[in-house]
């Protein structure tokens, strides 16, 4: 006699040999039908296939792609991850030097995320003991357009837009100059200005870097701004000197709320703010060329069944980042 447990149950048997036979082929089966089930396993899903978009990414050369110079990308670190801002001192030269000189001297170390708006921007550069900390600088003239040369600064007229959707509704066209979305008058007007030039600015896209200032235009200095989503009624009255290239998801994750404003709000902290120029082993961040024809192939894949591009601004620039 021998004790057998089974779903916790003592069975006790005696068993002929006939009888164990029987009993083993029995589990044999089980056994077998067990596997079957076990080896019957969903097959794995297929991968989606990629869009138009994703192959035109894909397929670009290497050709295709600019490499942004250190000395105009700008690392920003937060506790909730880095954001990489390329500077364009094309439009805004004295800005982009405000910001070079204030990030080397270390003035936005442990500074705040101060005023943060949901839908709208995400405000930097105050203290923890001060929202209005102003740095030892002097305020800035505005930089809010430029006088282009259409030979020099080459801007590809793609669509129309408004200047300002709030205060003027005036439609001109826009393009891409080196990964940055540029409002312009028409380049072919350049020949009947006297200085054969045409007004161009920077429209508030999602991800711009601005300045921020008082009612005095020519008031800012240290403390700025990056678009979180839409600002558009900012176009042309606040200096535009930078574009987030990585990080803009981080941009959307800064606490919400305006320090001396209610209670509860604890700001996110800018842990510092580096030139990558003077950064050891700065990852290399590159822009798709939209000037190439990479770039032109990437466009068309947007397009929709009639045509028709989104808008410029909602157009994300492809960007390659490696270390």
């Amino acid at each position: 006699m021998r004790s057998v447990f089974a779903s916790g149950f003592v069975i006790a048997a005696a068993l002929t040999a006939s009888a164990c036979a029987e009993a083993e082929t029995e589990v044999t089966e089980v056994e077998v039908e067990m596997a079957a089930v076990d080896t019957a396993q969903p097959a794995p899903e297929a991968a989606p296939e990629p869009t138009p978009a994703e192959l035109a990414v894909a397929n670009a050369p290497d050709d295709a792609w600019r490499g942004v110079d250190p000395e105009n990308l700008l690392k920003i670190e937060t506790p909730i991850g880095d954001i990489w801002v390329e500077m364009i001192p094309e439009f805004a030269p004295a800005h982009v030097e405000r910001m070079r000189y204030l990030a080397r001297e270390g003035w936005y170390d442990y500074k705040v995320w101060h005023r943060v708006i949901d839908e709208f921007m995400a405000q930097g550069g105050g203290a923890l003991d001060n929202p209005n900390a102003a740095p030892p600088t002097q305020p800035m003239e505005a930089e809010f357009q430029i006088r282009r040369n259409p030979y020099e600064i080459e801007v590809e007229e793609i669509s129309e837009r408004f200047v300002n959707p709030r205060s003027n509704r005036s439609r001109q066209p826009a393009g891409f100059y080196k990964g940055f979305v540029v409002g312009t008058q028409p380049a072919a007007a350049a020949g009947i200005m006297g200085d054969g030039r045409v007004d161009s600015w920077l429209p508030h896209c999602p991800g711009v870097a601005a300045m921020a200032r008082t009612s005095d235009p020519n008031s800012a200095n240290g403390q700025f701004y990056i678009v979180r989503y839409e600002a558009e009624h900012l176009n042309t009255q606040y200096t535009v000197w930078g574009q987030t290239r990585v990080g803009l998801d981080v941009v959307r994750n800064i606490e919400e709320g305006t320090l001396g404003q209610g209670f509860g709000f604890s700001p996110t902290f800018i842990e510092a703010i580096d030139v990558a120029s003077d950064l050891e082993n700065a990852p290399t961040v590159e822009v798709m060329d939209t000037s190439s024809p990479a770039f032109a192939a990437y466009l068309d894949s947007l397009r929709d069944a009639d045509g028709a591009l989104p808008d410029l601004c909602d157009i994300e620039v492809p960007t390659r980042v490696t270390n």
